[in-house]
């Protein structure tokens, strides 16, 4: 299990368990004390059970940005009950890094198993990461991110950002 992961899970049993939030260890590896995006997703039987992240570092590293969104990819998705202790056992983890996102000026420049998409208009931001499944076309993805920003598919002036993931399970 490479590391990232083993900090999620570790911040989940730690979190679900016991009520904390877990503290990193006294000396950070360098791969840990770098600022980066982080999404942590959690599936169940193969299905979604939660995703939160962020597409640029709010913490002061990735450990800590690791398990501030383990907790509330288990706790806050609004679209699940929180996580229960009896079902740590069956959710499995994957932890995404990002690349600062880069803005698109057009939409061959975006693939949507290489890149992840953020849109933007005014105050609504959508995200959605690469290489989902189900997810085959630039069109699909735009349509989808979109969606989750509330822009309607007919709106204009809509800013276009790419971005790439280091995804580790």
């Amino acid at each position: 299990m490479h590391p990232f992961v083993e900090v999620a899970k570790q911040a989940l049993e730690e979190h679900i368990k016991r009520g904390k939030v877990l503290q990193p260890p006294a000396e950070l590896s360098l791969e840990m004390q770098q600022k980066a995006g982080v999404f942590v997703s959690l599936k169940k039987d193969g299905e979604l059970r939660g995703c939160i992240g962020t597409f640029i570092p709010c913490a002061d590293n990735i450990f800590q940005e690791i398990v501030r969104n383990a907790i509330a990819a288990a706790k806050d998705d609004p679209r699940f009950s929180p996580v229960s202790e009896d079902e740590l056992k069956g959710i499995n983890i994957s932890v995404d890094v990002l690349s600062m996102p880069e803005k698109v000026s057009d939409i061959s420049e975006l693939d949507p198993a290489k890149y992840g998409v953020i849109v933007a208009k005014d105050f609504r931001k959508g995200l959605l990461l690469p290489d989902l499944e189900g997810v085959n076309t630039v069109e699909e993805q735009l349509k989808i991110t979109k969606m989750k920003a509330g822009i309607a598919p007919s709106e204009k002036n809509v800013e276009i950002f790419r971005f790439t993931v280091a995804r580790y399970k």
